[in-house]
């Protein structure tokens, strides 16, 4: 049995050879082959009729050629192919990830604005893959400070308590076992619970106290762990269980991280497209570590 490869897209870009070094790294932790693909954006005038048969030649390609000097002098290396494709990029790269273990690229490519923070290919991959798609940053993205950060290795994962994803916690904890590294999860919750009354403007104080809100979520967070860490007893997973929003805690927590995990939303009944939560597409945005988008697993029939 063939394994999947971790597919590394690149455009020449800077950011593109940032993500291929992770790719890279990724596939010999694995021992998986890496397949490097550079997708050629069709002009934007061109018609259908007038497109071209076929496939494009990597041996002909001079975004792969540079990829093949760049690692021409590295002595470890997983097996290694290169594919050339036409199409365009957001489109053609997630469909890529039902042929890979992993999909990995920078968080912004030739294309675009050099303002902005992701570029649409990076979007529309991590909303789009059927395999977790891994956006590498620019390096040097500085982040709030957070809480106070142990050394050593270290990949976060967030954990929403009231609609946990196994999908995630089940990648988050590999990554970790890959590396020899800590698994930090955190588990947000909204404090103050502000209680609106019929009186126009009166808000009533939170019928709770915060320390039951955050016993409760923690140990909601440490039941939906449990599982994991008895197929995982070499690694230590500690919950962060703070108030405040999600997104901006897993942010602050990026700095100095391996990883960030994040899971996407399930399809809904009436939203049946794939959907990217708000918490994962401002992580995507701002954290300095590279982030992990985790499709969730299929729904048992």
């Amino acid at each position: 049995m063939s394994t999947l490869p971790v597919i590394a897209a690149v455009d020449g870009s800077d950011d593109s050879l940032v993500a291929l070094d992770w790719a890279f790294e990724a596939a010999l932790v694995r021992e998986a082959p890496l397949r490097v693909v550079h997708v050629q954006q069709y002009p934007a005038w061109a018609r259908p009729d007038v497109l071209p048969v076929g496939r494009p030649d990597p041996e002909d390609d001079p975004v792969l050629d540079q990829v093949r000097r760049y690692l021409a002098a590295r002595v470890e290396r997983p097996r290694t192919e290169y594919l050339a494709l036409e199409g365009t990029p957001s489109a053609t790269l997630p469909e890529l990830g039902s042929d890979a273990r992993l999909l990995v690229l920078g968080s912004r490519g030739r294309g675009g604005f050099a303002s902005l923070l992701l570029g649409s290919n990076g979007l529309a991959a991590a909303r789009d893959a059927e395999c977790p798609v891994v956006v590498v940053p620019k390096p040097g993205r500085e982040v709030h400070e957070g809480p106070p950060i142990e050394p050593g290795p270290r990949v976060v994962v967030g954990l929403q308590v009231d609609s946990p994803d196994e999908a995630t916690l089940s990648f988050a904890f590999t990554e970790a076992a890959l590396r020899g590294a800590r698994l930090q999860v955190v588990a947000a919750y909204s404090w103050p619970a502000h209680i609106w009354t019929a009186a126009p403007g009166l808000v009533l104080p939170p019928a709770v106290d915060q320390d039951a809100v955050e016993n409760e979520t923690r140990a909601l967070a440490e039941g939906f762990l449990a599982p994991h860490r008895e197929r995982h007893p070499d690694i230590h997973a500690e919950p962060y269980v703070a108030p405040g929003d999600a997104a901006g805690l897993l942010v602050a927590a990026s700095r100095d991280a391996q990883l960030v995990v994040v899971g996407r939303h399930r399809r809904r009944l009436l939203a049946p497209a794939r959907m990217m939560g708000s918490v994962a597409q401002a992580v995507l945005l701002h954290a300095a570590s590279p982030v992990a988008v985790v499709p969730p697993a299929p729904p048992e029939e």
